[in-house]
């Protein structure tokens, strides 16, 4: 390894020169690569809920679904309308009243129970299909035109304008996540290290890096908007221990020998090292996440294991060779660290530690009950609800309250069955959804055709728009919100009348969706968490040789982690639903180091023959150092994100990994030592490279 540090010094230029030609293709990957803002398309394919939005979009050539609403016009001027929204690029079907009776027959000679659905007050609702899927770049451009044809009379609800809205913001807000991350990490580094000019060389060497990770994803196809967004911050939090290990073995390394090029070597080499089992348990975090059965779990583990793999490349060749470069500069601005000598509080941690023992068994009850408790939110409409507005800006959230007030609908079901269906099964089939609880009515050919008009003069546009082919389509107008306990139940009963007369049959939608979601996330969270427990285990045990540290170690996190995810439960702030299980993972493999650096440090004095005592209070005091540097890096990197994101997933995402690594850092500075004092013979007996010389000493 020696070898390659050397290579690194004498090819510096040409590694940056390589580096910087990088970032063309880079560009352009990251140009080419789609975001995905829809987070119902990650549920897995052989779901009916999804197989039955294929086969709406293959068969039956509508995807995208919302519900226009329309205030303060004439009868004239909404068909009107109807006619530009048909002539929008990729709408499929408008549905209004004028396709039912002619505008010459007044609205008061359709039955109540109908003319109700269509008017409230002097709003009017027309049913708009697209003929894409709900949020392909299509449909979001014809929603964008539907806004801009209908005028400030208009709302557009649904998932579509949802996702609309959402990548709107996204747009604006992700430059900004960036800025304000690096100019974070950027004031805690030059606080807390011993250069002012490091820690911006350490951001350019990121920097690269990110953007290096960002265009390889063009081979993935597309990203979710949430990896997207998260993926620069999390890799700047999650790397930038890289850059500070390698500045201090630099440093360090320069006190002892004159020649910096070779005191640079010796730091590639020594870094190298320390960083290989760190990034490691990092990767294996993340990569933990693609065996969720909810593929954006997939979508976001192998972009930020890629980002954590291409972050260590750059540490070891990017940024010893701008080190390198400017290291005139980076001895004329060194100051003190602000960080003060840790050996009063490791001797008063270690002489009290079993305090420290009973402080972490008191806390770990609340914790553990808050962790089981913490509520999480499904429903995909809150995700612009962040911290800093009530969320009435958003246009698609004003459309779905004027739905949800005016007219009582919450959301839309929709079922695709036979079209052979007989006229009289599918007339109770309907009338026994129409009962349903909170349903307030349900429309598809046969409620028209011999209910509402008589079959012969059925539009062909309605009778195109309800039957196609071998299915037919069926619309549920729920007045239940997505995801709660009543509109999960409302979809059982549906499902159960649906399968009763036609066992092909599927129900569609965001809330069946939304239903499966629930039932799939919660069992990727355990999947998930116990994997990747697992995974970092082996990964201790075989960095460490020891087989009872990683019980230890992973003992200790797991209580940060309870304590992180339980607080939302004490301050009653549900969390979206993807939070958790990311969260838990996230934080387990990133602070994991904080742990491993100060039990490296411990195996260290004891196998040179300290005592118990004196080994741990060496190997904490010289530890907390870095591990502070290191948690408030982590956290100035994602804190200011978190409270700026008006997207809540995002912002609560943010805000859990900042508290998640002062969390973790107090649990390793004040618990850790506590039980390697408790441990301390187990753990020595139990694997290799402890009391070495000690044991030498007696042979002699």
């Amino acid at each position: 390894m020696h070898k390659f540090g050397r290579a690194v010094v004498k090819y510096r230029i040409p590694i940056l020169v390589l580096a910087i030609l990088l970032l063309i293709p880079s560009y352009l990957g990251m140009m080419h690569t789609r975001i995905n803002y829809d987070m119902l398309d990650y549920l897995p394919s052989d779901m009916d809920t999804v197989a039955g939005q294929n086969i709406m979009l293959d068969k039956f050539g509508k995807g995208g679904f919302s519900f226009v609403i329309v205030e303060g016009m004439s009868d004239k001027d909404v068909a009107a309308l109807e006619t530009k929204l048909e002539a929008v690029p990729h709408v499929a079907d408008v549905l209004w009243y004028d396709d039912l009776l002619s505008l010459n027959v007044p609205k008061e000679l359709l039955p109540e129970k109908y003319y109700d659905k269509f008017v409230s007050g002097d709003a009017t609702i027309l049913a708009v299909f697209f003929d894409s899927a709900t949020s392909a770049d299509e449909t979001i451009e014809a929603v964008t035109q539907i806004r801009s044809v209908a005028g400030e009379q208009c709302f557009v609800s649904g998932m579509s304008a949802m996702v609309t809205d959402l990548k709107a913001l996204c747009e604006k807000e992700e430059p900004i996540y960036v800025g304000i991350a690096v100019l974070c990490a950027l004031a805690a580094m030059m606080l807390l290290l011993d250069s002012w000019i490091a820690p911006v060389l350490f951001l350019v060497s990121i920097g690269i890096a990110i953007l290096w990770n960002m265009g390889t994803n063009w081979f993935l196809g597309e990203i979710s908007y949430i990896t997207k967004a998260l993926a620069a911050v999390l890799q700047l939090a999650v790397t930038m221990d890289y850059s500070i290990f390698l500045w201090h073995s630099y440093s360090e390394q320069k006190q002892y020998l004159s020649d910096r090029n070779e005191a640079m070597a010796v730091a590639i080499d020594a870094t190298f090292t320390s960083v290989l089992g760190s990034s490691i348990t990092t990767i294996a975090g993340f990569l933990a996440l693609c065996f969720m059965s909810y593929t954006m779990g997939t979508d976001l583990g192998i972009v930020m294991a890629k980002g954590v793999l291409l972050g260590v490349i750059s540490c070891i060749t990017t940024l010893p060779s701008l080190l390198l470069i400017f290291d005139k500069l980076l001895e004329k601005t060194r100051h003190r660290s602000v960080i003060p000598r840790m050996t009063g509080l490791a001797g008063v941690v270690t002489k009290r530690w079993w305090l420290f023992l009973i402080i972490a068994a008191i806390v770990l009850v609340p914790a553990a009950i808050g962790y089981a408790r913490t509520p999480v939110y499904y429903d995909l409409t809150k995700v612009l609800s962040g911290t800093n507005t009530e969320g009435d800006d958003f246009r698609f959230l004003q459309a779905n309250n004027k739905l949800r007030d005016d007219f009582n609908i919450s959301t839309t079901h929709m079922i695709l069955c036979s079209a052979d269906m007989s006229h009289k099964d599918a007339k109770a089939m309907l009338n026994e959804i129409d009962a349903v609880d909170g349903v307030q009515y349900s429309l598809g050919y046969d409620s028209v055709a011999g209910g509402l008009l008589p079959e012969d003069v059925v539009p062909a546009d309605v009778r195109e728009t309800l039957k196609s082919g071998d299915y037919q389509l069926i619309l549920i107008n729920s007045a239940y919100t997505v995801s709660t306990d009543e509109c999960n139940a409302q979809i059982d009963s549906i499902n159960a009348i649906l399968k009763k007369y036609d066992s092909t049959g599927m129900l569609i939608g965001e809330a069946p969706c939304t239903k499966d979601l629930i039932q799939v996330t919660n069992h990727d969270f355990s999947v998930v968490t116990w994997i990747s427990i697992a995974a970092v285990f082996v990964i201790i045990a075989l960095v460490l040789k020891n087989i009872s540290l990683p019980f230890v170690l992973v003992a200790v996190i797991e209580l940060a982690i309870f304590i992180n995810l339980g607080i939302p439960y004490y301050t009653n702030f549900a969390l979206p639903f993807i939070a958790p299980v990311c969260i838990s993972t996230i934080q387990l493999g990133s602070t994991v180091d904080y742990a491993i650096l100060m039990t490296t440090r411990y195996k260290k004095e004891r196998g040179d023959g300290c005592g118990k005592k004196e080994a741990v209070t060496t190997a904490l005091a010289t530890s907390i150092p870095s591990i502070i540097v290191s948690a408030l890096s982590f956290f100035a990197a994602t804190f200011g994100v978190g409270v700026y994101s008006d997207i809540s997933i995002i912002s609560s995402m943010c805000s859990l990994m900042a508290r998640g690594a002062i969390v973790s850092m107090l649990c390793v500075v004040f618990v850790l030592p506590a039980l390697f004092m408790l441990l301390d013979k187990v753990i020595c007996k139990t694997g290799s490279g402890f009391l070495i010389k000690k044991k030498q000493e007696v042979s002699l």
